[in-house]
């Protein structure tokens, strides 16, 4: 297969970026994917390793210890990790989400506080917002907390939370008792080894094996007021502020899955043999390819034309929407064709094509389901 196709938004210096992210992921975490696997969650010194290179949070100033790039250059990395390792690596939430919910509404006491180690690996971030019966509809959440002095006392579970196993500071979305709106939300920094907070085993899920994902516990947990994101109240705000970019973050994934099914079954078919003769020389097999070759094309440009918006500051909730959906259901679409044509095969672990057709399932539920997003789009029209 070949291309000329250069996406719009990419230059030299996030060329670069991207073959020393290809190098790293290729050596050193691919070969650790079946032990990350197996045990639920990725080793802290591969998250120490990727902050020797800056690969972590690359859009952080300078004078709190990053590079000072933009969300160009997470983009560039988060396509790197996409094309090489199975979902699994938690750092699309870690540098993509909680790093920018610090930049936009943290004070700078916070970011000097934890800033630098997340850039360092020394700190994981995680956000919970989802709760066992509250997912899509963030208003639903019942974790509350109540103000105790110069403190924040929550009561309640998180579920589904990437990171959730590993994570050094959690951002946890909560209501406040006793609040002049009972249904505004409150984010509040939880760090590791605050008492009261307590951690489920990893989650087992039927793909993204090596994704740390986890139940969060909060009894009684004692968290200082000065961990507070924001002002109170105004958590629900910021979290809709956020969400287009951890969407087109998904989408990203989507598209990068989707080439790379293709990509992988073109050279499957071309060397499997049925019926005496190379499996891509049958025309079910060249027409089924030509429409998914074409779907993920098309995802691309969309994608590109989404990111450039997004890089220049003008991507709207709702064409974040359009895209979080539908490449996602494109994703999901091309990998079952793809998996077809690998037969048998293609039901087999062993081969990459099995697993990307079990991690690629939950991209329509996590992020907003995509019936969620296709709400959001009905709103405007």
């Amino acid at each position: 297969m070949t291309s000329t196709y250069v996406s719009p938004w990419m230059d030299p210096e996030l060329a670069a970026l991207r073959d020393m992210a290809r190098k790293f992921f290729t050596d050193v975490a691919a070969p650790a994917m079946p032990k990350w696997s197996e045990q639920r969650f990725v080793d802290r010194d591969f998250w120490l390793a990727a902050g020797e290179l800056g690969l972590l949070c690359p859009t952080v100033p300078e004078r709190f210890g990053g590079a000072g790039g933009t969300i160009l250059h997470q983009i560039a990395i988060v396509e790197e990790q996409s094309s090489v390792l199975e979902k699994g690596w938690g750092n699309n939430v870690h540098s993509g989400v909680v790093t920018d919910y610090l930049l936009k509404y943290g004070t700078e006491e916070q970011c000097e506080r934890w800033l630098p180690g997340m850039v360092e690996g020394r700190l994981i971030g995680a956000i919970a917002m989802t709760e066992p019966g509250a997912g899509s509809d963030v208003r639903a959440m019942v974790t509350r907390a109540r103000r105790e002095g110069d403190s924040y006392v929550v009561n309640g579970t998180k579920t589904f939370i990437t990171n959730g196993l590993t994570a050094d500071l959690v951002i946890v979305a909560v209501k406040v008792e006793g609040a002049e709106d009972p249904k505004a939300i409150t984010l509040l920094v939880v760090e590791a080894g605050t008492e009261g907070f307590h951690r489920g085993q990893p989650l087992r899920k039927i793909g993204q094996h090596a994704a740390d994902t986890a139940e969060l516990f909060f009894d009684e947990c004692r968290v200082p007021i000065e961990n507070m994101i924001g002002e109170e109240g105004t958590g629900f705000p910021a979290l809709m502020t956020q969400m287009p970019q951890e969407r087109l973050i998904l989408g990203v994934n989507a598209v990068v899955q989707t080439e790379k099914a293709v990509r992988l079954t073109v050279d499957y078919v071309k060397e499997r043999k049925v019926f005496g003769k190379p499996l891509f020389e049958q025309q079910n097999t060249r027409f089924e390819l030509a429409e998914c070759q074409t779907k993920a094309k098309v995802a691309r440009v969309f994608l590109d034309h989404c990111i450039v918006a997004h890089g220049s500051g003008t991507l709207d909730n709702e064409t974040a929407a359009m895209a979080k959906w539908w490449l996602s259901d494109i994703q999901c679409e091309v990998i079952d064709r793809c998996v077809q044509l690998w037969g048998g095969y293609g039901y087999m672990e062993e081969y990459p094509i099995a697993r990307m057709y079990a991690d690629a399932r939950v991209q329509k539920v996590y992020g907003g389901a995509n019936e969620i997003m296709k709400e959001i789009i009905a709103r405007t029209l």
